[in-house]
């Protein structure tokens, strides 16, 4: 059974920093895409961040720059460095992979961003 458990989250202010974790059971993250989501009060889940197997990353216009994925494979870990971090960021945040069309989710770690 996969399961992804995401931490790290809390209360920030303007400008500081988070670093976001996703531990998983049932599965190698080194062979899958892993993603970073977040969705915001009254908005659409949206993909911030994915590290694919051979390291290669992708990012959100909007984040890229501030935030940076990264895996440690011998831990089965992904994480989201996010710095910079501003209101706007404010949301649940969610770790994601994809085994045989199957969608994996984390419970979500909330990030606020608030003086």
């Amino acid at each position: 059974q996969v399961q992804l458990v995401e931490s790290g989250g809390g209360l920030v202010q303007p400008g500081g920093s988070l670093r976001l974790s996703c531990a998983g059971s049932g599965i190698m993250f080194s062979m899958y895409v892993m993603g970073w989501f977040r969705q915001a009060p009254g908005k659409q889940r949206e993909l911030l961040a994915s590290i694919y197997h051979d390291g290669i990353t992708n990012y959100l216009d909007s984040v890229k720059g501030r935030f940076t994925i990264s895996r440690d494979n011998a831990k089965n870990t992904v994480y989201l460095q996010m710095n910079s971090l501003k209101p706007e960021d404010t949301a649940v945040y969610y770790c994601h992979t994809k085994r045989a069309g199957t969608s994996f989710w984390g419970q979500g770690t909330q990030v606020s961003v608030s003086s």
